[in-house]
């Protein structure tokens, strides 16, 4: 329902959209498990609503504040309560979370190189939307007055309060078919089940303390590194995984808040388990995740956030992914891209020919998935935190005035090894119209990692066409953009996986890769 309703290219096309039910108490039972970093965070937004206020029936509460639930202000964040017929207590819970291309701040998309949140656009703590069942128009119109898009904006609101309300039918129908006792049952029954899928999962692997690091480019303020460190430990089907060591949180918009952590970490543990499994809170409940305030990885305000949704969830799944490579190396792959290649840019539409028509885009673009012990990776496909789609070619240039020159991929950008690494993509765009743009990404210094052995994949590039002058850009970067001004993007490519052996005349050879 909220795809098929929405306005937006970001969430029509590229679905950049979550829904997810929980139980009584707020406790994940059942989501569309297609974007882990918003699935995983979730549950704190569901908690901070319940706690802001009572939520009556047809009562939906709104939110985006990274500092009670959110994960960077573009996503918003709704929340409903789901009453049986004769009940004054919910028997469940609705939420959906939707990237919106645009929520004010300081550039088209939000997603802007600032240095407190302040700057990142319109900030919603919990605050109730519809009450029963009836839109409450000043707070609607306080958020449209405060974004680029307004139209957009509220078609993709309305989706979403339509999407709460075919959820809320959907469970009532099941209610009314069997009974509050026996839902009661078998949610309980779905957690328990994740919950000793994770501990059989943790009791299979070798106990002991695992532990890496990885680095940010930069913050988009400084071009020092910024370390993400994890420690792992494995004892009698419990882990601890603790982030302590990681840097102190930074001055530009990388920094996380522990949801985003919390939904790096429910992700790569619940890839560990090879069976389907309900993605419910029960896949964390043997995971003991400590991150330290203050961190990068959970950061306080006024802390800017826009990246570490999107940048810093990537890195903290590497060094996960990094440590645990140590406790079990058949089936972890090497680094993917570890990227989402965040690129947003909006102006003035001159095709309307109305002088204030403001349209505002976002997307995120795919790189080279990591090889692993019996695959090479994947080659342009979204991964990890991130798996939505691409915006078509037809959309895109029908939508907003540009023209997309090249799309393709990155040939040898994957690390070289036993198993290659996927190669990243090039994406190249001509500006019909001058605009406003951000990037926001990563290992444009240093490619993601192999493993065994393997080969680094090659970092991405970003490059800049300016009358007939090619310029590299950084990795994280604002400017503008005139007519006829072409962006060419290349992602990164996935790491190698194992040696690389070649028979030489008379003998064997073995040579790394990369």
């Amino acid at each position: 329902m909220l795809r098929k309703t929405a306005f937006s290219a970001n969430i029509k096309e590229r679905r950049d959209f979550s829904c997810a039910i929980y139980d009584e108490a707020g406790e994940t039972i059942a989501m569309g498990d297609h974007m882990p970093v918003h699935l995983g965070a979730m549950p704190l937004a569901v908690r901070h609503a319940i706690e802001a206020a009572p939520l009556a029936p047809g009562d939906v509460v709104m939110l985006n504040d990274p500092f009670r639930g959110g994960t960077h202000l573009p996503d918003i964040t709704f929340v409903s309560a789901v009453f049986p017929s004769g009940s004054r207590r919910p028997l469940f819970y609705l939420a959906n979370r939707a990237h919106h291309a645009d929520v004010g701040g300081m550039s088209p998309g939000s997603m802007p190189l600032a240095r407190e949140i302040y700057q990142e656009g319109v900030r919603i703590p919990p605050v109730k939307l519809v009450r029963a069942g009836r839109i409450d128009r000043d707070v609607l119109e306080l958020v449209l007055a405060n974004v680029r898009t307004p139209e957009e904006r509220e078609g993709d609101l309305l989706a979403q309060w339509m999407a709460i309300r075919r959820g809320n039918e959907r469970l009532l129908e099941l209610t009314r078919r069997y009974g509050r006792a026996r839902l009661r049952r078998n949610v309980r029954a779905l957690l328990d089940y994740s919950e000793a899928m994770m501990r059989a999962v943790l009791e299979g692997l070798a106990e002991g303390d695992y532990v890496f690091e990885d680095f940010l480019d930069g913050d988009g303020v400084s071009e020092a590194p910024v370390r993400i460190a994890v420690r792992v430990r494995i004892r009698g089907g419990r882990a601890v995984v603790d982030f302590s060591g990681s840097a102190p949180q930074a001055e530009g918009p990388v920094n996380a808040n522990l949801a985003i952590t919390l939904a790096a970490t429910a992700y790569v543990f619940r890839s560990l388990i090879a069976e389907d499994v309900p993605f419910t809170a029960g896949l964390l409940a043997p995971v003991d995740v400590r991150a330290p305030a203050g961190t990068v990885v959970n950061a306080l305000p006024p802390a800017a956030m826009a990246a570490g949704n999107v940048e810093t969830s990537q890195r903290i799944t590497d060094v996960l992914l990094g440590a645990l490579a140590q406790a079990a190396p058949e089936r972890i792959p090497a680094a993917s891209s570890g990227t989402m290649n965040n690129l947003s840019f909006g102006g003035r539409d001159p095709r309307t020919g109305k002088a204030f028509a403001y349209f505002a885009y976002y997307e995120t673009i795919a790189g080279g998935m990591g090889a692993s012990a019996r695959f090479d990776g994947t080659s342009g496909v979204h991964t990890h935190m991130t798996n939505s789609w691409n915006t078509p070619v037809e959309a895109l240039e029908h939508q907003f005035p540009i023209r997309l020159r090249r799309y393709r991929i990155r040939d040898g950008s994957g690390g070289s090894g036993r198993r290659r690494g996927g190669d990243g993509l090039i994406r190249e765009i001509e500006f019909l119209a001058p605009c406003q743009v951000t990037l926001l990404s990563d290992r444009r210094r240093r490619g993601p990692y192999g493993l065994g052995g393997g080969g680094r994949g090659r970092p991405g590039r970003n490059l800049l066409l300016q009358n007939g002058r090619l310029t590299r850009l950084p990795g994280k970067a604002e400017f503008r953009v005139r007519t006829g001004d072409v962006l060419r993007i290349e992602t990164p490519g996935g790491g190698g996986y194992g040696k690389v052996s070649r028979r030489v005349v008379g003998y064997e050879e073995t040579t790394h890769g990369g």
